[in-house]
Parts: structure tokens; C-alpha cells; sequence
């Protein structure tokens, strides 16, 4: 239903599996970004408008440790 920047998501309609296989229905569930592991899209997403403004434009963000550890290193390099 809705997803923000840093990933926090609300689910409609969601068919739960827990680890021993039983599955449940629930009407709304809201996770946190930082706990999702993995997720997948549809295909289609693939040829959205979005995606497709973004890589004319050269838009590349990076996020997390990484995204830090990269500007920390850039900004040393600049003050050499």
C-alpha cells in the first residue's frame, strides 16, 4: 500500500508463512525497513517511469554504512 524512503512499509491483504508452514491471513501489517532482509518486486516495475527518470538524470544514491564510508573517504581525499 504505501513504502517510504527508508524502506517502512504497509502491507494490505497480506498471506503470512510461518516456519513450520501454517499460513495466515492478516488485513494490515507495518514493518520497520530496517528489518526487511529481502523483497521481491514484480517484473513490470522493471520498465517503471521512475526507474527510467532516474538513470537519464544519473541519479545513483547510495545508502547505509556504505553510502557513510564512501563520503567519510572523499572527504579525506579532498583535504589532502
Amino acid at each position: 500500500m504505501e513504502a517510504e524512503d527508508n524502506m517502512n512499509s504497509q502491507f494490505v491483504d497480506v498471506q503470512y508463512t510461518d516456519r513450520t508452514g501454517k499460513t495466515s491471513h492478516l488485513e494490515s501489517v507495518y514493518i520497520r525497513g530496517s528489518k526487511i532482509r529481502f523483497l521481491v518486486l514484480p517484473d513490470m516495475l522493471k520498465h517503471a517511469p521512475m526507474f527510467k527518470n532516474m538513470k537519464k538524470s544519473g541519479v545513483q544514491q547510495a545508502r547505509g554504512k556504505t553510502a557513510v564510508l564512501r563520503a567519510q573517504a572523499l572527504a579525506q581525499a579532498k583535504k589532502r
